[in-house]
């Protein structure tokens, strides 16, 4: 069974295994993106891309009542200069991980190789001003990144997007996870949704299971609230549950730890 504990305003679960993780993470998704249809006729979220949304990515394929024809998609962060066909493309993981199994209403990509970037800024942040998500399902990077904001993150401005420097601990972890062959290969700057961005839905949920995250739960759960760990703001948030497994959750001291 999984344990539940509040740190400070955000809600903690710590549950079983990984794809318990992905299966209680489907089951909320299901309920709040229903909810919203019942209430607004259509509803948005934005989605993260990476490993740590695998498995719940799988599990959500058992809710067939899901109505995605009332349901847009978005994602948090994508490579400057890459095209939506490069195998690390995270706009290419939108459409081939959910609009291409989901089918929702619509998939707003990313462009990031669109020559003009700040008028792609402009236009993604006019279509998350439009169309409102209820909700953000996030990960949290082993730097305790959210989105592509590295540390020091920017906990104050009121942007919805911009365009953010790859540290190397960042670059780092594309690598162990199999996107680039080498960290050369991998790009220095990325466009990202804001921290205000990513909270700024009414429902937030962060994954993250895995031994090599375990060292950012740590820091963000039990260490200061700070920008040299980005995730610590979610804490500030009563809208918050993240969502654990045994190896990450290992070295908390008082939340499912020795």
């Amino acid at each position: 069974m999984p344990t539940f504990t509040k740190i400070d305003q955000m809600t903690v679960g710590i549950y079983e295994s990984n794809a318990a993780v992905g299966k209680a993470a489907a089951a909320d998704f299901a309920k709040i993106v229903k909810d919203a249809v019942s209430e607004r006729g259509e509803t948005s979220v934005i989605f993260a891309s990476g490993n740590s949304q695998l498995a719940f990515l799988q599990a959500l394929q058992g809710y067939s009542d899901i109505p995605w024809d009332k349901i847009s998609a978005f994602h948090m962060d994508e490579y400057l200069g890459m095209s939506a066909e490069h195998p690390a493309s995270f706009r290419r993981f939108l459409r081939e991980k959910v609009a291409n199994i989901f089918q929702p209403r619509m998939a707003f990509g990313m462009r990031g190789d669109a020559s003009d970037v700040q008028a792609e800024l402009d236009r993604y942040a006019a279509l998350l001003e439009k169309h409102q998500p209820v909700l953000c399902v996030m990960g949290m990077g082993e730097n305790g990144h959210l989105a592509f904001n590295d540390p020091p993150a920017d906990f104050v401005t009121d942007k919805l997007i911009h365009v953010v420097t790859l540290d190397m601990a960042c670059r780092r972890q594309q690598v162990g996870e199999g996107h680039f062959p080498t960290i050369d290969d991998v790009p220095t700057q990325a466009l990202s949704l804001t921290i205000h961005a990513l909270l700024q839905p009414p429902h937030v949920m962060v994954l993250v299971p895995e031994s090599r995250k375990a060292r950012a739960v740590q820091a963000a759960l039990e260490g200061p609230i700070t920008e040299m760990c980005p995730a610590s703001i979610l804490r500030t948030q009563e809208k918050v549950k993240v969502y654990l497994d045994p190896d990450s959750s290992a070295l908390l001291g008082g939340a499912g730890g020795d």
